[in-house]
């Protein structure tokens, strides 16, 4: 049997280690969060949590205090805050003065209209960024991600937002992270750290128990962070930061935060202000010279604000404003929502759209064509192999995994798994110790040019002559 990688957490904390505590360390990114740093039996009582995980009242109470902290706006709230931004441009700057000025003078009518387009741009705009968020959140009610916790001593599944600071969570293969953890056991761990590193290869991590960490970032072998996920083994930690507190935090605010300005926008903010700057001059000089002539002042003004109100395309952010929304109407029946306007006209800009999605090109589905030899002559000893070693795999069902157990999965032949080295990308194979009546095999798979370079001898005819270099490249021509 292959060894274990599995580090137990001792069921009792040393008296020695819980005596005396340092002050807790700030986190780098400096949010009001409890630091990982130290060693384990210190941020256990940091946390006031034991390896046992939470009872369901002190989770309740830790929830309620987290959200009397955050606070934050609601959905609509934001909303709203998003029209006001949206529709404040000179264009609407001067329709809203030149209202202003009308009623002032005396034109309850024109300014009523004035302030009747204002109003209908921002209504618009306001219905279809109610109506695309609402959109979102039945999407994100329908994949609510959950997480196994520990309380009241037994594992549950729970939605990842009634995570709080102190719960032990367990994590298996194919898992997102729920939250920022330190591990308290570990097993062949491997998570994917690419959404916060960039990092494309997947990092081990192992439990550091008796260690003090000294720094908390995503090197760290003995933190797991939220947006990482699971890539093979299996492991219990302790949560120290949920939902804003977390590392990826700050890359949910940068996501959350107001888009970047569009060419549509642009041009228009630039095409109002050239307006703004012609109407400012020309009803000044109007008025200027109606003065200096001797005319009434009084007529003088109200034909300054008639020129400018003239001058004004009123329409122009209705219009706007309209086009867009019929833009995204006609996406919403291609089932694509648009929750900022004026991403429309960007869309409508694209000459050439790259993706890397190749799973939304293609059928997305891997098919076994054939098992061969080193001759390329079919092999059912190969596939009776690969499917044996496909049918104990405990990490991420791949599609090559898929694709070999589809015809006809492994039988059960008497063979029983004693043992598993995952898929890692330095050794780029994965390994599967499996024993049977007092023998034993090792079914190795991965990259062809990993698995050659550590075999000796290959199986033909019966025979298992030695793997010599004409033989392995009469391979790699077969590959």
């Amino acid at each position: 049997m292959l060894p274990s990688a599995a580090t137990p957490l001792p069921a009792t904390v040393p008296a020695a280690e819980v005596v005396s505590l340092p002050p807790a360390p700030a986190r780098p990114h400096g949010r009001r969060a409890i630091s990982p740093l130290g060693s384990l039996a210190e941020l256990l009582l940091r946390l006031d949590t034991t390896p046992a995980g939470l009872t369901t009242p002190q989770a309740e109470q830790r929830a309620r205090l987290a959200a009397e902290r955050t606070g934050g706006r609601t959905p609509r709230a934001a909303a709203v805050l998003a029209t006001v931004r949206g529709v404040v441009n000179p264009l609407v700057a001067i329709l809203a003065i030149a209202g202003v000025a009308s009623a002032f003078l005396g034109e309850p009518v024109q300014a009523a209209l004035i302030g009747a387009m204002i109003a209908l741009s921002a209504a618009i705009d306001l219905w279809q960024t109610t109506r695309s968020t609402r959109a979102v959140q039945r999407l994100q009610a329908q994949i609510t991600p959950t997480a196994s916790v520990l309380r009241d001593g037994a594992w549950r599944e729970l939605p990842r937002d009634a995570l709080v600071v102190g719960d032990v969570i367990r994590l298996a293969a194919g898992d997102m992270l729920p939250a920022d953890a330190r591990l308290l056991t570990a097993t062949d761990l491997h998570i994917q750290q690419a959404a916060l590193t960039g990092e494309a290869f997947p990092v081990e991590k192992q439990v550091a128990a008796r260690d003090r960490l000294a720094s908390d970032g995503p090197d760290c072998p003995a933190l797991a962070y939220l947006g990482t996920s699971v890539v093979s083994g299996s492991a219990t930690a302790v949560v120290f930061a949920t939902g804003r507190d977390t590392a990826f935090g700050d890359v949910v605010a940068a996501l959350a935060a107001r888009p970047p300005e569009t060419e549509l926008e642009r041009g228009v903010r630039d095409f109002g202000l050239m307006i703004v700057r012609t109407v400012g001059f020309l009803v000044l000089f109007v008025l200027v010279i109606n003065l200096a002539l001797g005319r009434d002042a009084m007529e003088s003004l109200l034909f300054s604000v008639a020129l400018a109100v003239g001058l004004t395309p009123e329409l122009l952010p209705v219009i706007t404003t309209v086009t867009l929304a019929q833009g995204a109407v006609r996406m919403a029946r291609d089932q694509v929502i648009v929750k900022h306007l004026p991403a429309i006209q960007n869309l409508g800009s694209i000459d050439i759209l790259c993706s890397d999605k190749t799973g939304t090109l293609t059928t997305g589905t891997m098919a076994l064509e054939a098992a061969l030899d080193p001759f390329g002559a079919p092999s059912p000893r190969t596939l009776e192999l690969a499917r044996r070693n496909s049918r104990f795999e405990t990490g991420i069902a791949s599609p090559l995994d898929a694709a070999i157990l589809a015809g006809a999965p492994a039988a059960d032949d008497g063979w029983r798994k004693t043992d598993e080295i995952p898929f890692d990308f330095e050794r780029r194979r994965m390994s599967i110790a499996v024993a049977r009546a007092g023998a034993y095999q090792l079914v190795c798979k991965g990259a062809p040019e990993s698995v050659l370079a550590v075999c000796t001898a290959y199986e033909h005819a019966g025979a298992a002559p030695p793997l010599d270099a004409a033989a392995r490249a009469r391979c790699e021509q077969v590959f």
